[in-house]
């Protein structure tokens, strides 16, 4: 195996176990016996547990699809497309949790265990892009598209909490609701925002 797909197995077997297990519970010895080599030749790519951690939340967070949902958020703020800002950040809040639901198990380990890496990582990630979304919001506040009677960052934390909070009752925590698409979540959850946050609505 070349070293780049070995470093790739390695990441992905410790994804595996960070997801499992948390950092404190994962250790690199049972990471490497599932990956099929010894503790060496974790500590040839990474020389420390923690520097195994760091570039796991590096892997789980820097994707293509990452790199998509960005661009995409970016479009709708340059049209000032507000409904289709809060549409999207739900899709994909979403499709992130069915798609590979390991990298937020890993960040609520790291919120119950304290792990000030996993901590550092995802606010170093989510602050700016939360910043500048913000920023949007104000903006069409400002300029009196959206209701100016509540933080921006409120309604920010609005859309992403519902998101949240679905995707995890359904996908972690196992509850289903029959008949409810992710479709039709997606679009009743942007009419309850829009409700509350368009000029005019009461």
């Amino acid at each position: 195996m070349s070293g780049t797909d070995r470093r790739q197995q390695l990441l992905e077997t410790a994804l595996d176990f960070f997801a499992k297990k948390g950092f404190e519970g994962a250790t690199t010895k049972e990471i490497a016996a599932a990956a099929g080599v010894t503790e060496a030749v974790i500590f040839r790519h990474f020389p420390s547990k923690q520097a195994l951690y760091t570039a796991v939340l590096d892997y789980g967070t820097h994707t293509p699809e990452l790199q998509d949902w960005l661009a995409e958020a970016q479009a709708c703020m340059d049209r000032n497309d507000d409904e289709g800002l809060m549409r999207m950040i739900t899709a994909n809040i979403l499709k992130a949790y069915r798609h590979d639901p390991r990298l937020e198990r890993i960040l609520l380990f790291a919120a119950l265990e304290g792990t000030e890496l996993g901590l550092e990582h995802k606010r170093g990630f989510s602050i700016p892009i939360a910043q500048l979304r913000c920023e949007y919001i104000a903006r069409r506040q400002r300029e009196g598209a959206l209701r100016n009677d509540c933080e921006a960052f409120a309604i920010l934390a609005a859309v992403g909490c519902m998101g949240q909070h679905w995707a995890m009752t359904t996908q972690m925590f196992g509850f289903c609701v029959p008949d409810i698409t992710d479709e039709l979540i997606v679009e009743d959850f942007t009419r309850i925002l829009m409700g509350g946050i368009a000029k005019g609505s009461r």
